[in-house]
């Protein structure tokens, strides 16, 4: 069986709020990558619930805040129909997207 690790390092200042996230992967080179925000979701088998990471640096600008979890959300539909072939769930999850890049979009052109 093939295993594949994914690394996250997170520097925090005095306060411990996050300065700088960095990350690596065994499939993705050698290299170290930087990130301004992550959002890690697990299902947990013993609690059969949502666990949830969601970290942001202090140089994340609000609007790229707002497009990362439009994103996210348009990530989850794409993910509901290639695991469980939930097309109307995957459609009204997109409807939003659109809705909620829309609503970005006015906001961003009212500036």
């Amino acid at each position: 069986m093939k295993k594949s690790e994914i690394r996250f390092s997170i520097a925090l200042d005095d306060k411990k709020v996050p300065e700088a996230i960095s990350w690596s992967a065994t499939d993705a080179g050698p290299d170290i990558h930087f990130a301004k925000a992550i959002n890690i979701a697990l299902w947990d088998r013993e609690q059969a619930g949502t666990m949830k990471i969601d970290l942001w640096t202090k140089d994340m600008p609000v609007d790229e805040m707002k497009r990362f979890v439009v994103d996210n959300i348009g990530s989850m539909a794409e993910n509901i129909v290639t695991a469980t072939d939930d097309k109307e769930m995957a459609a009204k999850m997109r409807a939003l997207c659109k809705e909620l890049s829309d609503y970005l979009d006015k906001q961003e052109q009212g500036q």
